[in-house]
């Protein structure tokens, strides 16, 4: 029995995978012809004796599925897939023009970058990498993930800083 109505139409729906296993389960499911999108990006990884550029997920453990409603069991007996995501007690589901959004940004030059900390005013913070690496402040303002205003602690001046939240560090009653 086809259901050809409205009422089972594709949607995407955000699946969250085993740690690092993003790429197993998109192949996973694309080999069970599933409609998958792991979003990724290219980083420039650094080891003790080189340093490589590889495709890393956008999002970590997170990988989307376009499916019917009754496709769901299958994906979650798929290698590497460990639930669904859920929102207000229901699996999410996005819109075609979020993951379309998503593959634009992709596609554009732009470098991206996601992180899930969230530096609030007043906190007191250290720079933990690149060029400014173990200059102390204070975040004023957060702007985006590129752009803090920070006061720096010994001459209480503010300063605009573009540089990534994933290098600052919070300090926690360091001195």
């Amino acid at each position: 029995m086809a259901l050809t109505s409205g009422t089972d139409q594709k949607k995407w729906y955000p699946v969250y995978t085993q740690s690092r296993a993003e790429k197993k389960a998109l192949q996973a499911l694309l080999g069970k012809g599933i409609e998958a999108y792991l979003p990724l990006h290219r980083q420039l990884k650094q080891w003790s004796d080189r340093k490589k550029w590889v495709e890393e997920p956008l999002i970590k453990s997170y990988l989307f599925v376009h499916i019917h409603h009754h496709q769901k069991t299958e994906v979650l007996m798929t290698s590497g897939v460990s639930r669904f995501i859920y929102f207000s007690g229901e699996i999410a589901a996005m819109p075609d023009r979020q993951i379309e959004a998503l593959k634009l940004l992709l596609a554009s030059p732009y470098e991206l970058e996601i992180t899930e900390e969230k530096l609030l005013p007043g906190e007191k913070i250290e720079i933990k990498a690149g060029p400014l690496k173990g200059i102390r402040g204070e975040i004023i303002e957060y702007r985006s993930q590129k752009q803090l205003l920070i006061r720096l602690g010994d001459i209480s001046h503010s300063v605009i800083v573009n540089v990534s939240a994933s290098l600052i560090e919070r300090m926690n009653n360091k001195s």
